[in-house]
């Protein structure tokens, strides 16, 4: 019996249940896989609870609910818009608020922030038309990786080894609403650390044959590792711990969410960015830190309601 057991509340003082998920975002069938496995999650722990499409129902529809689960990845759902809804509803739902929300989904605004507040994270530039890309190469080296600042999964996410593939890599990011930038390149050990209230979960080491962490290592490749133990020691971990929920706090995040970092070669910690609505499809990350940490899908579920 982890320590959350005697907070929980019961099932059937939640009401109905809106599991927000799909939406019309270029994530959505991940949004859908995850809505899937927490609506049965939901229904296995007790609760009334039915899925809800914004793609496919009339908004004003919510308020047939007691209260939403947010499960919708990318825009419209993780960027604050679902949240100003549901605010103007006010109906309770899970995870964060409008402004941490559209922060965090906003990957730039995000390091700005971070480096205001002196919390390391990897140098950057934006490109914008007419940007010297040579110059960017010779500032932060190669590889770099570009990427769009306003979508999830890593979509548009791409790895550049040389100056040639440096303008492809940008006429695939722009393809995507929102700016673009060009991100320093760290060589080292990646890792996520799952946040649940004001508690760092266990981290977990990510290892692929890829790249990188991109889309299809996240959700279709078998080959890769997810590694926790993360293989730190317990001051290394608990060091990356507390820098994930302080990255996770200043942004003004609330509830649950998660924090993908790199550690380079010298053992030095980079953020990267934070997930307001992690994935939680069989490939996901928050529900196996729960489970390192003691306590089982359906069980993170309620506590991640109880925190809303």
């Amino acid at each position: 019996m982890n320590e959350f057991s005697n907070q929980l509340q019961s099932p059937e003082s939640l009401g109905k249940i809106a599991v927000l998920m799909g939406g019309s975002a270029s994530e959505r069938e991940v949004s859908l896989n995850s809505g899937k496995a927490v609506l049965q999650g939901l229904l296995s722990a007790g609760c009334d609870a039915a899925p809800f499409d914004p793609a496919e129902r009339e908004i004003s529809t919510l308020l047939e609910f007691d209260r939403a689960f947010v499960v919708l990845h990318g825009r419209g759902g993780e960027d604050g818009v679902i949240q100003g809804v549901l605010e103007t509803l006010k109906l309770p739902y899970t995870g964060s608020g409008v402004m941490a929300s559209a922060l965090a989904m906003d990957k730039l605004r995000t390091k700005q922030l971070w480096k205001g507040v002196e919390l390391p994270t990897p140098d950057f530039r934006v490109l914008s038309e007419g940007a010297d890309l040579q110059e960017i190469v010779k500032a932060m080296g190669l590889p770099l990786m570009v990427k769009p600042v306003c979508e999830g999964s890593s979509i548009g996410m791409v790895k550049v080894e040389s100056l040639q593939t440096f303008q492809q890599a940008w006429d695939v990011a722009k393809s995507y609403a929102g700016e673009v930038i060009a991100e320093q390149w760290i060589e080292g050990a990646e890792y996520t650390v799952a946040i649940l209230g004001e508690r760092a979960l266990p981290a977990i080491q990510l290892k692929t044959p890829h790249g990188f962490y991109d889309f299809e290592a996240k959700y279709q490749a078998e080959s890769t590792e997810y590694l926790c133990p993360c293989g730190l020691g317990k001051v290394e971990e608990s060091a990356l711990q507390q820098l994930a929920l302080e990255a996770f706090t200043v942004l003004g995040c609330r509830g649950w969410g998660r924090v993908d970092l790199m550690v380079d070669q010298a053992g030095i910690p980079w953020l990267l960015e934070v997930n307001t609505v992690p994935g939680m499809t069989d490939h996901s990350l928050v529900p196996m830190a729960a489970k390192a940490a003691g306590f089982g899908f359906p069980e993170l579920l309620l506590e991640i309601i109880r925190l809303s």
